[in-house]
């Protein structure tokens, strides 16, 4: 069993950066994939990145991204992050954090989920 805790969303003018935490219970944390993804009002929840459990492989969804975040881990703190610069107000959402056994880009991929972080970017 694994509890995921969201943390670092807030309010940001466009072009400003956030990092996003996704902390774990249970010492099994870097056997799993982590991946984040994101659900807009009125949207369908999207895929934004993974990370596997020893960090060396990253997937990214490009066409949300373009570069300007970054998927990282340390599993001596349990902890996955998603560094966010540039931010648009198309990137406002509720961020969710998810872990797994494999790299996935949907979310059926995933067996654990967080309660989600909101994230708002004002233009």
């Amino acid at each position: 069993q694994v509890q995921l805790v969201e943390s670092g969303g807030g309010l940001v003018q466009a072009g400003g950066s956030l990092r996003l935490s996704c902390t774990a219970s249970g010492r099994t944390f870097r056997n799993y994939v982590t991946g984040w993804f994101r659900q807009a009002p009125g949207k369908e929840r999207e895929f934004v990145s993974t990370i596997s459990g020893s960090g060396g492989t990253k997937t990214y969804a490009d066409s949300v991204v373009k570069g300007r975040f970054t998927i990282s881990r340390d599993n001596a703190k349990n902890t996955v992050y998603l560094q966010m610069n540039n931010l648009k107000p198309e990137d406002t959402a509720v961020y969710y954090c998810a872990a797994g056994p494999i790299i996935s880009t949907v979310g059926s991929g995933y067996d654990y989920w967080g309660q989600g972080t909101q994230v708002t970017v004002s233009s």
